[in-house]
């Protein structure tokens, strides 16, 4: 058994271990409720999903290139209506 300072060392490293052991404890704890009520303040809040985001957006470009495309087709067919007219 140890007697003297070696055993004053060795319960101070074990005290210390322990110690490392719990705020590794409280520190997963404290995450773990952070990381919950962060979750439940972004879903209170009205916001999309990036890939909701992305889907979105390449709809309205493809909504933007077929209107383009359309008025095209609508400014060539008036002036060849307004061509004809004369």
């Amino acid at each position: 058994m140890s007697t003297g300072p070696n055993r004053i060392l060795d319960e101070f490293a074990k005290l210390m271990t322990d110690a490392a052991g719990a705020a590794q404890g409280v520190r997963r704890e404290v995450e773990t409720a952070f990381n919950a009520q962060i979750e439940r303040l972004l879903n209170s809040m009205d916001l999309v999903k990036r890939e909701e985001f992305e889907a979105v957006r390449e709809m309205a470009v493809k909504a933007r290139d077929e209107n383009d495309a359309l008025k095209a087709r609508l400014d060539a067919l008036e002036a060849r209506l307004s061509g004809e007219g004369r």
